[in-house]
């Protein structure tokens, strides 16, 4: 039944309207602003990382990213593009549901910080790190099936080079030690918290040559909640922007001093025509421009670096340095 005015009522609304006081537009768009927007949440996936930190965890991905590039291509021999192709917070039964079977799940412990984190890589992508690696041009199976036993070595010493990486990536947040603790194959027999958990999900576009696949870090809230404080942009920043101590130069150079280099010692040189060379027999003698007892070059990479004395070192062929060349402002020894 709708609702009878009375004539008090009738008169005031009449007047409100002749005097433009009430609008029916405008009593429609206050009725509207009265009511606060309402904002959906699913009790089901609480979203537990804000924006910004989602933000600093893909920074700091993108920077793993860079260096896990440059680690397969100088390893492959071959051009490897890696980026950061999504970061996103779900359950980790979204996470388990999304992967293929098989697959390689790689679980680890990155101490001081509690619990386990999956690095899964796609097996098209780890098929073609094996195949590259044992000396073919970089092809995975047309069918994807399990490790063997050496495969599963060699992708082994592949993934805790990875995980040393990670390990760089995240200097500026935390010291981590990050530990590979198993090589799974199937996503539904790995569980390393609940279904329900929220999971921080980083997916990165790999490609090796002319095959792609997704490398995914899973890491859960419970692993980050310690050091959640220290996921901002001001402190990456302020991580990324200190002042080099003689902690890291020490850090550097250790690095730099396990390099290898070829060194080369010449004894002299000569210059043979090409019939020459293709009358030589076992016993011909090949007069150099050097003699006996002149110093010999002896190159470090493509310099030359010092100059020596020929001789033997017990049973062994050995050269003694006696000078070093300086070229122009170089007066490293």
């Amino acid at each position: 039944m709708s609702e009878i005015l009375s004539q008090d009522e009738i008169d005031a609304l009449l007047s409100a309207l002749s005097t433009d006081e009430a609008q029916p537009d405008q009593i429609k768009k206050k009725d509207d602003s009265s009511h606060k927007k309402i904002r959906v949440y699913d009790f089901k996936r609480p979203s537990k990382f804000s924006k910004e930190q989602i933000h600093t965890i893909q920074a700091i991905n993108e920077n793993y990213a860079r260096l896990l590039a440059t680690y397969f291509s100088a390893h492959l021999r071959t051009i490897v593009q890696i980026t950061v192709h999504s970061v996103e917070q779900l359950t980790y039964d979204e996470f388990i549901h999304s992967l293929p079977n098989p697959t390689i799940m790689n679980i680890f412990r990155a101490e001081p910080l509690e619990g386990n984190a999956i690095l899964e890589i796609n097996p098209s992508i780890v098929f073609t790190i094996i195949d590259r690696l044992f000396g073919g041009p970089g092809q995975a199976p047309e069918s994807i099936r399990d490790l063997t036993d050496i495969e599963r070595v060699v992708i082994e010493k592949v993934v805790i080079r990875t995980l040393d990486i990670f390990r760089e990536a995240w200097e500026n947040i935390i010291a981590l030690k990050p530990k590979l603790e198993v090589i799974e194959s199937n996503p539904l027999f790995t569980q390393i918290v609940s279904p329900s958990e929220m999971v921080v999900l980083v997916s990165f576009k790999t490609r090796f040559g002319e095959n792609e696949g997704l490398i995914n870090l899973c890491i859960p809230y419970i692993v980050l909640e310690p050091i959640i404080g220290k996921l901002s942009a001001h402190f990456w920043f302020a991580g990324t922007a200190r002042e080099t101590t003689q902690e890291t130069i020490g850090r550097i150079k250790a690095q730099i001093e396990k390099a290898n280099l070829n060194i080369t010692a010449i004894l002299g040189k000569a210059s043979i025509s090409v019939g020459e060379l293709l009358e030589l027999q076992p016993g011909d003698v090949i007069l150099l421009d050097s003699k006996v007892n002149d110093p010999v070059e002896i190159m470090v990479g493509t310099r030359n670096k010092y100059l020596g004395k020929p001789g033997t070192l017990g049973s062994k062929m050995a050269v003694q340095i006696a000078s070093v060349i300086k070229e122009g402002d170089d007066n490293d020894e």
